[in-house]
């Protein structure tokens, strides 16, 4: 039986179902998966439309009602809202180095792993919507709203389902529908190079500052609190916190507490090195390294450490050059396997699933030139995660694509303006 409870002006109902871990065999082995529906208290008992949405990452799991963003008071008003843990996240059956050690070898985790990407995410959210605890006996389409990593999902589903959906938004996620990953992050580190410049301009102090904290890692043996050794090139990646608006300064105010004095001169204080460590750990979200270059594989082509092999074009990211140190954004490197705790034991499946050439195709671009279900799309004129060049050449490709170009949001616009959500609304609608 559903779970159900009442907090903050919310009502929560819980559901778990069970879903094929391969959806081409229904038969087979199973994993659970888990959502929460949520109304405003009082209208539990109204017939009010549903409204999935999907969140970044790939790898995190739904917001939890408990610190709802932007977006989800503001849905309450129109929908019931279905917040699911994509699979391998959250409460639902979860993918990490402990879950996975029980696998034989590499290659059957890297097997079992490569069927965590958007059409398995797809497939499961098509079984959630037709289950009848969660309101799918009558099999009505619902509305999706896809940020990030949940706009490519979103695309995916308009590939694969179009006939549960009634209609689709979509913030800073619209996906190349060809590009391999190289064009992906080639156009990436260009633009995180325009972050950093962003950011230095807002505080030029800081890059003295942070030069001063690379050249004692790389002096030092400085450890995290989970024990392992902060590197210089893991510092970078820092650079993750400078594409959403409400990380961006967050790391200036990290930055200010790099220092105390010690015996023998400046040393990192504690709770910079807990902030670090907070920041560039993926503990919370190992699969977000595992399938991040993942999510653009198509075909025979393997992506190969594309983001590791690109970088060698943009020789600002090369720290032992000298000059002043450049951050990088949200990449992963084949190291992150030897430097993260929680990655280490998921070495061996990462390599085998970056050479992996048989990934199957997550768009079908027929499908979308045809497409009749109602789509708007904001694009984020300055996005760091997802390039606006790209986006654009997806949105003339999908035909009834309203898309919305503003530079007036970073990345995570949706989440703390509810005006993007209103206005998205209302050009589904044809409202605007």
């Amino acid at each position: 039986m559903p779970t159900a409870y009442r907090h903050s002006g919310l009502a929560v109902t819980e559901h778990t179902l069970d879903v094929p871990l391969d959806h081409a065999r229904p038969d087979g082995p199973t994993i659970t998966l888990f959502a929460r529906e949520v109304t405003a208290a009082g209208r539990e008992g109204e017939d009010l439309p549903r409204l999935l949405w999907l969140q970044g990452g790939p790898g995190h799991r739904a917001e939890r009602p408990d610190a709802p963003g932007a977006w989800l008071h503001r849905a309450l008003r129109d929908h019931r809202v279905v917040l699911m843990d994509q699979r391998g996240t959250g409460r639902s059956t979860p993918a990490d180095r402990h879950t996975l050690a029980a696998h034989p070898d590499p290659a059957a985790t890297a097997g079992y792993l490569a069927r965590f990407r958007a059409d398995a995410i797809v497939r499961d959210a098509e079984l959630l919507r037709r289950h009848p605890a969660a309101g799918g006996e009558r099999d009505r389409p619902w509305t999706v709203l896809g940020q990030s990593f949940g706009g490519f999902c979103a695309l995916t589903y308009l590939s694969l389902a179009p006939e549960g959906l009634e209609k689709v938004m979509i913030t800073g996620g619209l996906p190349s529908l060809t590009a391999h990953a190289d064009d992906v992050y080639r156009a990436a580190y260009a633009r995180v190079l325009d972050h950093n410049a962003r950011y230095f301009e807002r505080y030029p102090g800081d890059q003295r500052l942070l030069d001063e904290v690379a050249a004692h890692l790389a002096g030092n043996d400085v450890r995290l609190p989970t024990g392992e050794r902060l590197t210089v090139r893991r510092l970078q990646t820092l650079g993750v916190l400078l594409g959403a608006a409400a990380t961006f300064d967050r790391l200036h105010y990290l930055l200010e507490t790099a220092f105390v004095p010690g015996p023998r001169g400046p040393e990192p204080s504690d709770p910079f090195l807990r902030a670090v460590e907070s920041a560039v750990s993926f503990a919370e979200h190992p699969l977000y390294a595992v399938l991040h270059e993942a999510v653009y594989a198509q075909g025979g082509r393997p992506t190969a450490w594309s983001a590791h092999r690109v970088r060698e074009e943009f020789p600002a990211f090369d720290a032992s050059r000298g000059g002043p140190l450049r951050l990088t954004g949200e990449m992963v490197y084949p190291w992150h396997f030897e430097e993260d705790p929680a990655l280490v034991p998921l070495r061996e499946a990462a390599h085998l699933l970056a050479g992996r050439t048989d990934w199957p195709p997550l768009y079908d671009p027929d499908r979308l030139a045809g497409n009749r279900v109602p789509v708007a799309a904001a694009v984020y004129h300055d996005d760091m995660y997802v390039d606006r060049e790209q986006s654009l050449r997806t949105a003339a490709h999908v035909r009834g694509l309203r898309a919305w170009i503003t530079d007036a949001h970073a990345h995570d616009g949706v989440r703390v303006d509810p005006g993007v959500y209103d206005r998205l609304l209302a050009m589904v609608r044809g409202e605007a």
